[in-house]
C-alpha cells in the first residue's frame, strides 16, 4: 500500500512573483516554486538545487518555454529544466525532483513525498527523545 502524500502550506499567493520563482525550505530540501500566470497550470515546483553547478539557484533562473515546454534556465550554466518534470533538456541523464503544487484559498501547498514526511517524523521523534533524555539526565 502506498503511503499517503502530505500537502504542506509553503507560502501564500502574495509571496509569489509572476513569471518568476521563489525558494522555500521543505522537509525534502530546498524547492523552487514558479508562478506563470499566463499558463494553465500556473504553478510549478521543482528542486531548487542545480545538480550541474551544485548550488541552490534554480528559483533565480529565467523562466520561459522551449517548444511549448515550460522551463527554467539555470542562472549559472544556463541549462534548461522542465518545470513539469524536472528533466534537463540538454542532458537526458540529469533530472531534478518535481513536486505537485496547488492553490488552496490564499495558501500554496506542496505535496511532500511520503518518504520525506516519514523521515521528518522519525527525525522529530528522535530529537524529542534526545531532548527528553538530556533534560531528564541533568540532575545534580
Amino acid at each position: 500500500m502506498k503511503a499517503p502524500t502530505r500537502w504542506d502550506a509553503i507560502c501564500t499567493v502574495d509571496d509569489l512573483v509572476p513569471e518568476s520563482g521563489i525558494a522555500v525550505w521543505t522537509e525534502d530540501g530546498p524547492v523552487a516554486v514558479f508562478y506563470l500566470p499566463h499558463r494553465l497550470p500556473a504553478l510549478f515546483a521543482i528542486s531548487h538545487h542545480d545538480p550541474i553547478s551544485g548550488a541552490n539557484v534554480l528559483a533565480r533562473g529565467i523562466t520561459g518555454d522551449l517548444e511549448g515546454e515550460p522551463v527554467v534556465a539555470s542562472p549559472l550554466y544556463k541549462q534548461h529544466f522542465s518545470l513539469r518534470t524536472g528533466q534537463c533538456l540538454e542532458d537526458d541523464a540529469v533530472q531534478v525532483a518535481s513536486y505537485p503544487v496547488l492553490l488552496d484559498g490564499e495558501q500554496i501547498r506542496l505535496a511532500i513525498p511520503a518518504k520525506a514526511a516519514k523521515a521528518a517524523g522519525q527525525s522529530a521523534g528522535a530529537n524529542q527523545a534526545a531532548s527528553a533524555s538530556v533534560s531528564s539526565g541533568a540532575t545534580m
